[in-house]
């Protein structure tokens, strides 16, 4: 089980093609501060169906993108 299970299920959940969330949204998702883990961590969603794309820290978000 992982940190962010939560995370993961609500984008699969989302079913959009490509969409941004900022930090503090994937904070509250995940129900967790968003710390350099997240990198480690953001391999597990291409299970779910998606792959984190472009992470902007100077707009602090992070693109996810449903895989084909």
């Amino acid at each position: 089980m992982s940190k962010y299970d939560a995370l993961w299920a609500w984008i699969r959940e989302n079913g959009t093609d490509s969409f941004k969330l900022t930090f503090a949204e994937v904070e509250q998702l995940a129900g967790l501060p968003m710390d350099h883990a997240f990198l480690t961590y953001k391999k597990e969603l291409l299970g779910y169906g998606y792959q984190v794309g472009k992470i902007s820290m100077k707009e602090q978000t992070v693109v996810f993108q449903k895989l084909d």
